[in-house]
């Protein structure tokens, strides 16, 4: 499978400004980000894309500030080439090494995740993933049953793993994503977390402690109710994947329908990861 990188290029702006174009993009099945200096690239499966519904979602901003795009088609094969070229080791509050294969180990940090990304979201870097492992690192992971939505590469349900989860469930519509997180659960050992490829629909019926949900905002308004089904009393919520303005309060809102009830949040540029608690 082939995939398209639109290279966007932004005049003048702000970097929530560009933060809404890639937010838009994500829900148009964009799933790999790239920044430069001049703007970022975005990546997509060749097969999903459609030019005029990527255009309408961007359109409220071409009035707000100036960008333009250019489409290339990058054949499956140059992918890994892409990401060994691009993709830098990196840490987490002191505590977490992520690295790719063909990195170094760091043996002086209590957690070491390997990826290997190919064409799957979610190496680390992205703000919403660094806060929600931030976040997981100050919580009580052992023994707890979880399930990771939207998993991409695995690297949540694989830290949860590391930090004593010992029933895990991660869970991404996207095939590619499906099978980058068993084969980078094997990379690092974490041969008890289970894998599914689909969305609210194959989430088991079973009761979790804990879910990570880091996606965008609708996704997770629409697979609300579904995540309150099976989170326990008393079970424990991350959210991430939006804006603190206007979107947490929106997810707020409607997590309190379920008796999700909000605790509290970190920022991270103009992204947000919070955490709730069910009643």
């Amino acid at each position: 499978m082939n995939y398209l990188e639109l290279v966007f290029t932004l005049g003048e702006r702000e970097d929530y400004q560009q933060d809404l174009l890639i937010d838009a993009l994500g829900q148009q099945g964009f799933d790999t980000f790239e920044e430069m200096e001049t703007g970022f690239k975005a990546y997509i499966p060749e097969t999903d894309f459609n030019q005029q519904n990527v255009d309408t979602a961007l359109a409220d901003y071409q009035d707000m500030f100036q960008f333009s795009y250019e489409v290339n088609t990058i054949a499956q094969k140059n992918w890994n080439e892409e990401w060994e070229r691009n993709f830098q080791p990196m840490q987490i509050s002191d505590q977490v090494w992520i690295r790719a294969t063909f990195h170094e180990p760091q043996p002086q940090f209590p957690y070491e995740i390997v990826i290997d990304p190919k064409m799957a979201f979610g190496t680390g870097h992205h703000e919403t993933t660094t806060m929600m492992m931030e976040l997981m690192l100050k919580a009580d992971f052992k023994g707890k049953k979880v399930l990771d939505m939207g998993c991409g590469t695995g690297i949540l349900a694989i830290l949860a793993a590391k930090l004593g989860a010992d029933d895990l469930t991660a869970i991404d519509y996207d095939p590619i994503c499906y099978d980058s997180t068993i084969e980078n659960s094997k990379l690092n050992h974490a041969d008890h977390i289970t894998a599914l490829c689909g969305s609210k629909e194959v989430i088991p019926d079973t009761q979790y402690d804990m879910i990570l949900a880091n996606i965008n905002r609708n996704i997770l308004l629409d697979q609300m109710q579904r995540y309150a089904e099976v989170l326990k009393p008393e079970g424990e919520i991350y959210f991430s994947g939006f804006y603190e303005t206007p979107d947490l309060d929106i997810i707020k809102e409607e997590a309190a329908k379920y008796q999700m009830n909000y605790v509290s949040h970190q920022k991270m540029k103009d992204w947000v990861a919070a955490r709730f608690i069910k009643a």
